[in-house]
């Protein structure tokens, strides 16, 4: 019993401990489940809390955005309505501006038609005028205008002359007396020895008898030099000499040392002929390289080309009117560099254009063309300066535009024409001065022309009836220039035009 009690007790202690505890486990589960629900719901309570708040921000910003749309269209509204306003403005204004310029225009055409109205009337009271003036002095208009001028012209033109001949003879006082200055300081500075040479060389023999064994059997020596040479033997009666005759200095020169040779050799035959005048050339090709190496040297100028040099070296068997042009290229040289330093101006690049001026006369006989272009032609080929080039063409020039050129063109004056460096033979002289009073004696109204000191001046004496004061020197400057553009000659020309009115009467 006890233990059946026992049992039961347990078991009904068991059963009340597990419903007890089954109690408790739904009690937990449930307080469980609600702090769950709990915190659910408050996250959604805070999460629609958060919606409502952020559907309120949204809201607010759609709010603003509208608010601020609608402000800027009414800005915009606002400004197109300005800007209509102002459009209207301006149409309305130019509509206005237009109107005035029609309105302008209108009353121009007016004015222009009542312009050329009178401008009619006053044409048509000038020509019934000129009628009435034309009918009272029997003249026409145009011979009422020339006699106005003709009138004008002779009340005028003895002060026009006076102004004129003022004016002239102080500018050229002026710069004659500087001019003067230059020139005689560099001549007195520069003194140059001269010899005209001729177109005859002549040869000493050792006797009369070499004149035969020169001119050989049946004349086959003579005949071979002048052959091989180019120049004429002219063997006379003049003892122990013959003369070699040719235009050019070297073949004169070729031949006279070939005959030289001949001579010391003894053996005159065609065969020794030839072989000595070719040992003559290159004999003569040595000096004229010697000549032009000593000729550059004495004037400082270096740094050429050896081809250069020996064109140079060929001037000393070149001469112009009997005058060597080698020595009067250095003359030329001297007197430009003095001339130079007188101006102020480069003296050394003077001196250059001064000796290289007449270069192209060292090959003018083989080349053709004048000499200025072919020097010209042959410093621009060794590349000389600009400036030197320059002096070469234009040297002959009358108004050359460098300073260089025309320093080199006075100083190629003075040593032209200084006295003894030049000369003319009797028939070139003789027909130079009749070309140049010939020359002169072209124009109008001259009675007589003179040649004086040596074609140096002219003196022309003209008609004082048909010739006035201001034609005369008009007249004097057209002779002039063509004295210049029609003759050659070193040197300058005076022109003297002379006009002189005679009255004779006699007392009874």
């Amino acid at each position: 019993m006890s233990e059946l009690t026992l049992i039961v007790t347990i078991l009904g202690g068991l059963i009340l401990g597990g419903g007890l505890g089954y109690f408790i486990r739904v009690q937990m589960g449930k307080a469980k489940a609600n702090s769950v629900e709990a915190k659910a719901e408050k996250m959604l309570n805070e999460a629609k809390q958060k919606e409502q708040e952020l559907l309120l921000h949204a809201k607010e910003k759609a709010i603003k955005i509208i608010d601020d749309s609608k402000k800027e269209e009414n800005d915009r509204r606002s400004e197109l309505g300005q800007l209509q306003k102002r459009l209207t403005e301006r149409e309305s204004m130019f509509d206005q501006k237009l109107m005035e310029f029609e309105e302008r225009k209108t009353n121009l055409q007016q004015k222009v038609e009542e312009i050329q109205a009178i401008k009619q009337k006053v044409d048509l009271l000038r020509e019934d005028a000129t009628k009435k003036l034309e009918t009272i002095s029997n003249m026409t208009r145009e011979e009422a205008k020339e006699e106005i001028i003709h009138q004008v012209e002779e009340q005028s033109q003895e002060d026009l002359f006076g102004r004129i001949m003022k004016i002239e003879r102080t500018n050229s006082e002026k710069y004659e007396i500087k001019a003067r200055e230059v020139v005689l300081s560099a001549i007195q500075r520069c003194a140059s020895d001269h010899s005209s040479e001729t177109t005859s060389t002549s040869v000493n023999l050792p006797s009369d008898e070499m004149k035969g064994r020169i001119i050989g059997k049946d004349g086959r020596n003579i005949k071979t030099i002048e052959k091989l040479t180019g120049c004429e033997l002219i063997i006379d009666d003049t003892p122990d000499m013959l003369l070699v005759s040719g235009f050019s200095p070297i073949r004169r020169r070729v031949a006279q040392i070939a005959i030289e040779k001949l001579i010391k050799d003894g053996r005159i035959q065609p065969a020794r002929i030839e072989e000595f005048i070719e040992e003559a050339k290159r004999e003569l090709a040595i000096d004229i390289k010697q000549a032009g190496e000593e000729a550059l040297y004495k004037l400082g100028i270096t740094g050429l080309d050896p081809k250069l040099v020996s064109i140079v070296g060929r001037l000393k068997y070149r001469t112009s009117y009997g005058q060597n042009i080698l020595n009067h290229s250095a003359e030329v040289a001297h007197l430009s560099a003095l001339i130079a330093q007188e101006l102020g101006v480069d003296a050394a690049t003077a001196k250059k254009a001064g000796f290289f001026h007449d270069i192209g006369k060292a090959v003018d006989q083989e080349t053709q063309g004048g000499h200025p272009e072919i020097g010209e032609t042959i410093l621009k080929k060794f590349g000389l300066p600009v400036e030197i080039q320059d002096a070469a063409a234009h040297h002959h020039d009358d108004k050359p535009e460098s300073v260089i050129t025309q320093i080199v063109k006075a100083a190629d004056a003075i040593s032209g024409s200084r006295v003894g460096a030049r000369r003319d033979t009797y028939e070139q002289y003789v027909a130079r001065l009749e070309e140049l009073e010939a020359t002169a004696s072209g124009f109008a109204g001259i009675d007589k022309v003179y040649a004086i000191q040596a074609g140096r001046e002219v003196r022309i004496f003209v008609k004082p009836e048909e010739i006035d004061d201001y034609e005369a020197y008009n007249l004097a400057k057209d002779i002039a220039r063509k004295i210049e553009n029609e003759l050659q000659y070193p040197g300058e020309i005076k022109v003297h035009v002379i006009r002189e009115s005679r009255v004779i009467e006699y007392a009874k």
